[in-house]
């Protein structure tokens, strides 16, 4: 009996071990996740992040990258394999999954103090990444002879022939659906909280239904503006900066009445990799790292130090450049949290129609 009894206390204790090794391996061995939106904007964040934080850290990134949504974030911070360690959200994600505790609080005081990021861009559990704008895109080489002024002429298939590509979303959707009957950037909101606005911002949407391509992944516009798939399509500006560079076409752009957020970085719950995430974070919001980033891609940044230091060319088409702003809509997060649900379900609904 004694002999069975230390047996079964060495088996335990090898378990144990075991466990602790186990836990080691997954925190020193395997490397850091980072969740990115994929296409160009995750590329440029390899070139003037991530490689080098490498080389200079010795920690080892692995990439992966997906389009949103909090079930998936809920998922992962319980542990869903593949872990993440840190990903780059929106902000309704941030404010819920926040509130859920599904993100580690940011140790603002190792990154300098929220004062050194521009206003919206600190939060208790989000880094800003960028500030970005989704508008309109547009190719150049297709339609050269007229250029679309605002949402009206988006949606104007008579002077503009064509497909347009949207994102699959209420969100953005029901926004732009106003702007282009003609309602105030200051009423949108307002308006969309009414049953009466709501109603008007489908009406409108019926109209333009059967031109639109509906897409998931914003790394998806270039290709179908290139392709000649769509005329024109909701997009981000960098992403076809980008694509000029490549291709030597000229897709372009129209700032009028744009959207405008920011992008977060949040450390999920439970990672094993918390204090190399904090690093990776640290190493993202210097200035010089920060422009950096807009040599690869253009996009709005949120250190104060590094939007005073930019080159005017490089933030000529971004939303650090006051003059693309004077007409923009601020997405109002908060209105989502709300109703972003129940406009989901209806949007869902209409599409099916």
């Amino acid at each position: 009996m004694i002999i069975k009894s230390n047996l079964l206390r060495f088996a335990g204790m090898v378990l144990v071990v075991g466990a602790l090794t186990a836990c080691w391996d997954e925190a020193h061995v395997a490397p850091l996740t980072v969740v990115g939106w994929g296409g160009s904007s995750q590329e440029a964040h390899r070139l003037a992040y991530w490689n080098e934080f490498t080389v200079s850290t010795g920690i080892t990134l692995r990439e992966d990258s997906w389009h949103g949504g909090i079930d998936i974030l809920r998922q992962k911070s319980a542990g869903a394999a593949p872990r993440w360690d840190m990903v780059q959200i929106e902000t309704e994600e941030l404010i819920v999954g926040c509130a859920e505790g599904l993100f580690e609080p940011i140790d603002w005081a190792s990154l300098g103090g929220r004062g050194v990021m521009i206003d919206g861009a600190a939060h208790d559990c989000g880094v800003g990444t960028m500030q970005w704008s989704y508008l309109i895109g547009y190719d150049g080489d297709r339609i050269p002879d007229r250029v679309p002024r605002g949402w009206n002429d988006f949606w104007d298939v008579q002077r503009f022939p064509g497909r347009r590509g949207m994102r699959r979303t209420a969100k953005y959707s029901l926004e732009f659906a106003l702007l282009a009957d003609g309602v105030s950037r200051e009423q949108i909101y307002p308006l969309l909280r009414t049953e009466s606005g709501v109603q008007r911002a489908f009406r409108k949407l019926d109209e333009l239904k059967d031109h639109i391509i509906w897409w998931s992944s914003i790394s998806e516009v270039p290709e179908l503006l290139l392709s000649g798939k769509v005329i024109m399509s909701v997009t981000s500006p960098g992403r076809l900066i980008v694509a000029n560079r490549v291709t030597g076409r000229h897709l372009a752009v129209q700032w009028e009445n744009n959207i405008y957020a920011v992008d977060f970085w949040a450390i999920l719950k439970n990672s094993p990799h918390r204090a190399e995430a904090q690093q990776l974070l640290s190493f993202m919001t210097r200035p010089g790292n920060q422009l950096e980033l807009s040599r690869h891609i253009p996009t709005g940044l949120t250190s104060k130090a590094a939007i005073a230091a930019l080159d005017p060319g490089l933030g000529r088409d971004t939303p650090s450049n006051p003059a693309n702003m004077k007409t923009a809509l601020a997405l109002d997060a908060d209105f989502w949290v709300e109703h972003g649900d129940q406009l989901t379900r209806r949007f869902n609904a209409w599409l099916a129609q």
